[in-house]
């Protein structure tokens, strides 16, 4: 069970359905063999009626939410239960389960839309029983969610009904159905780990707009982290060259989910999981950064959030985590004052088609506003201020991330150049040699095996994401 970080600055709400979560849960083992289940039970009254399935942040209400089939069985469709999983052993994978509303040492005993078990059934009437195939949302002992198949029913006890489980995967609640949806992440739902000390958070949301450090108010569903820090300064350097760094990360992260049933076959004909929404930074390096063989790279900030989907009657467990980060490379030889600020868009992802399989999505739209650099000396200096996600289901990590807007700036000599971009375009420039400035994004990251938890055939390495890669000039100049 991963140690949860304690919360900082934000705190605790209902956790609303990005940033594509990692560590091991409860169905984080291999998922169960595609001959395991038996036919798939499609999920909800909706898809009866020839309709998609909604996809929708979960309500508060149904924030303990489960959701059980019974695969192979008249009236098995997957439904949402009166039941809740009271606790969860993630090494021996025993459960127990009880009926909503169970007080003191009994039960109250709920009717269930499924047919009484045959003669000889382990199972109680109208209870839990072999097969059953059950969705919940975080729950003791399963804090990313629980997805299983029940395998045995252990007995009953004044908490409920232990069961033994096995891992499973989505197809089988979901069957031949049809869901698609991308749904906004509550920034008050995420837990923060502040890495360095001058780190500051700051969120809006409906009803209850934060001011961010500096005094700007934060866009409705956004969440910001501001940092200050000190970098390691080139030898000899004078100490009004000490380098820093300095700035903020503002994202409105969307979780983007859809899934497509096959009547033909079991598993999923289509399917897709990732993770897009806005992206505003602003951030400065000053001084003179150190030489160094690669770039450094320093986290400041790690968020995690457990937003659950209502997919039909089914609570998708999604778990998203973001680490935040400054990186700088430089020769050593440069001192600079570079402010930079870009925003935009993104969106990774994987799509899965019977065909092709799963198969990459990258994308990042991004502009840049007005910036103002000093270059001191020839020599060159690279500065990024991004964010790396990762984004699974029930803890098993399918989708990671990383999302680096960057400045760079090069120099055969001196150069003061400030730079408005966009339709008031200007450049005025003292420079001696060649100098040039430019803005960029890198766009990174892998699909991981674990993506198999939609049903989907499981493969054998990480799939890159791509490298997306795109640079433009700010400024140049000769003197």
């Amino acid at each position: 069970m991963r140690k949860r970080p304690s919360r900082a600055v934000v705190p605790a709400l209902a956790a609303s359905a990005l940033f594509l979560a990692a560590g091991c849960s409860a169905s984080s083992a291999e998922p169960s063999s595609r001959a395991d289940h038996a036919r798939p039970a499609a999920a909800s009254s909706s898809a009866e009626a020839g309709q998609p399935l909604a996809v929708a942040a979960a309500p508060e209400a149904a924030a303990t939410s489960t959701a059980v089939a019974r695969p192979g069985a008249p009236g098995g469709r997957a439904h949402r239960a009166a039941l809740k999983v009271t606790s969860y052993d993630s090494k021996t994978r025993r459960a127990v389960i009880s009926p909503v509303g169970k007080s003191g040492s009994g039960v109250r005993v709920t009717e269930s839309p499924f047919p009484s078990p045959s003669a000889g059934s382990t199972a109680k009437p109208h209870g839990t029983t072999v097969g059953d195939v059950i969705a919940s949302a975080p729950a003791p002992g399963a804090p990313d969610g629980l997805l299983a198949k029940v395998t045995e029913v252990i007995g009953e006890s004044g908490d409920g009904t232990e069961v033994q489980t096995a891992p499973t995967t989505l197809d089988a609640l979901l069957g031949d159905d049809d869901a698609k949806g991308s749904v906004p992440v509550d920034p008050a739902s995420f837990d923060v780990e502040k890495l360095l000390p001058d780190v500051q958070v700051s969120w809006a949301g409906s009803g209850d707009v934060h001011v961010g450090p500096e005094g700007a108010k934060v866009p409705l569903g956004s969440l910001r982290i501001d940092v200050g820090a000190k970098v390691a300064t080139a030898p000899g350097a004078p100490a009004s060259a000490a380098a820093s760094v300095s700035g903020f990360v503002q994202v409105a992260p969307d979780v983007d989910f859809s899934y497509g049933g096959d009547v033909a076959r079991s598993g999923p004909g289509a399917a897709y999981l990732g993770v897009s929404g806005d992206w505003d930074a602003q951030w400065a390096v000053k001084g003179r950064a150190a030489a160094s063989a690669q770039p450094q790279r320093v986290p400041f900030a790690k968020l995690h959030a457990d937003p659950v989907l209502q997919v039909g009657p089914i609570p998708v467990v999604v778990n998203l985590d973001l680490t935040c980060y400054f990186q700088i490379g430089a020769d050593g030889t440069v001192t600079v004052d570079v402010e930079q600020h870009l925003k935009g868009d993104f969106k990774a992802g994987g799509t899965f088609g019977p065909a092709q399989g799963w198969t990459p999505v990258d994308e990042s739209h991004m502009t840049s506003s007005p910036v103002r650099t000093s270059v001191t000396a020839a020599g060159r200096v690279k500065a990024a201020l991004g964010a790396e996600a990762t984004v699974g289901l029930y803890g098993a990590v399918g989708v990671t991330a990383d999302l680096a807007p960057y400045l760079r700036g090069e120099a055969a000599g001196s150069a003061e150049a400030a730079t408005t971009t966009g339709s008031t375009a200007k450049t005025d420039v003292a420079a001696t040699g060649d100098w040039a400035l430019y803005g960029g994004v890198d766009l990174t990251g892998t699909l991981r095996m674990q993506l198999s938890v939609f049903g989907t055939p499981v493969f054998q390495r990480v799939i890159p994401l791509g490298v997306l890669h795109r640079e433009w000039k700010l400024a140049d100049g000769h003197g």
